[in-house]
């Protein structure tokens, strides 16, 4: 986070002046219940989903088609070369280190765990990539993925798809990484030590991201330039940033929204920032343990946010982020963020000098959980006496409770 715009401090600092002790004296508190109340809707586009009979994203079949087993010494995108669409490969668990590529439908890619035993994927710290696909109706399950320069698994203008169960360590950049499509499931995956981010939705729609754990990476779980996104019960701890949602300038989408993140542990995301000099996660705080930057509609419900020496939550504009250049283009406000029932402790005990500078100017001085900066219109909070929180004035009170209504299928 850059420098604040001190004439925008002394602006705020005048302002706060003004109403202080008006806004400091004795109210009544206004206690609302996240259980039975108004529910909003929104994060998946049921319609767009793939088939009302598939509990998944991706299309159920009515025949099914070959089946290749892949042993040890056996070539993976080999048995790929061969497969037509229907068919579904198996690799049993040994070493495999090669770059599988997808570029045909209906293709399930599954790992066998035999004894606790997976087929390992690993790169030999010489490989970019790991699995790359293009096609859609694609299912890659059960690997071990080690190892790699770039990426574990990426897909490129791929819908329809399920990534799930996957162990991926030290994969480089991203550990799972789809981008342009839509209709995705990515859960039960264990994701850590990658140097951009662990689970990282690019531009794409109707993605949900669950049960996963990721740590020991700068950002935990992105969802970048995408649109209708539901991210609940992950874990993830011990990165820079723990959850991110927001807009990347000058890419060829140009918006975030619609965005529903509940119901995770959020914890100890205090990992020194090791990202790519000049990448806009390196511009990350240590100690974030959500960050909102530009994107509109968030919502941010059930979570259990503690010990992150930033802040708990972070919203921010484009005009008070690091290392980005702005798009005139894409709207660099967060407007619509929407804070219901969390839990959070100990957050913001140490937090920057630009964020210790802003809170100033509300005479604010100790632990933050929730910090916006920037101009933002129609966001909203229920129960804010229970947060300790710099810059949420304009906040109105939110006319829902909870997001229960919202399903993923």
């Amino acid at each position: 986070m850059k420098n604040l715009n001190t004439l925008a401090i002394s602006l705020a600092a005048i302002t706060f002046a003004v109403g202080w002790y008006l806004g400091s004296s004795d109210e009544t508190l206004t206690i609302t219940s996240s259980k039975g109340g108004k529910s909003y809707s929104g994060g998946y586009v049921v319609e767009q989903s793939t088939s009302a009979k598939s509990e998944g994203a991706v299309k159920l079949r009515t025949t099914e088609g070959e089946i290749h087993v892949i042993n040890p010494g056996d070539s993976i995108q080999a048995a790929v070369e061969l497969a037509q669409p229907g068919d579904t490969i198996q690799v049993m668990p040994g070493i495999y280190s090669e770059t599988v590529y997808i570029d045909k439908d209906d293709i399930h890619l599954l790992g066998v765990i035999k004894e606790g035993e997976r087929a390992t994927l690993d790169g030999l710290g010489k490989l970019n990539d790991a699995i790359l696909y293009s096609g859609n109706n694609i299912i890659i399950e059960n690997f071990k993925i080690i190892d790699y320069k770039g990426n574990g698994i990426m897909s490129q203008a791929g819908n329809n798809f399920e990534i799930r169960n996957n162990v991926i360590v030290d994969t480089g950049i991203y550990g799972i990484f789809p981008q342009l499509g839509k209709n995705g499931l990515i859960e039960h995956n264990v994701v850590s030590g990658i140097a951009d981010a662990a689970i990282y939705v690019g531009m794409s729609d109707n993605i949900h991201v669950a049960y996963n754990e990721v740590f020991d990476s700068v950002a935990g779980i992105e969802i970048e330039n995408s649109r209708h996104a539901i991210v609940e019960h992950n874990n993830t701890h011990h990165n820079t940033g723990g959850i991110l949602a927001f807009i990347t300038p000058g890419l060829p989408v140009k918006d975030t929204y619609d965005v529903i993140i509940r119901n995770n542990f959020i914890l100890d995301n205090n990992t020194p920032n090791f990202g790519a000099p000049g990448s806009t996660v390196a511009g990350i705080p240590a100690g974030t343990g959500i960050l909102i930057m530009a994107a509109d509609d968030v919502v941010v419900e059930g979570n259990i946010i503690s010990n992150h020496k930033t802040a708990g939550i972070l919203i921010t504009d484009h005009g008070n982020a690091a290392n980005l250049t702005l798009d005139p283009e894409s709207d660099p406000n967060a407007d619509g963020a929407m804070i219901l029932d969390n839990v959070m402790l100990n957050n913001g005990y140490d937090t920057i000098d630009e964020v210790k500078a802003f809170a100033l100017t509300e005479l604010h001085t100790g632990d933050i959980d929730i910090f916006q900066i920037g101009p933002t219109e129609g966001s909203c909070i229920i129960n804010r006496h229970r947060y300790k929180t710099v810059g949420i004035g304009d906040f109105t009170d939110c006319d829902f409770t909870n997001t229960m209504i919202s399903k993923t299928t």
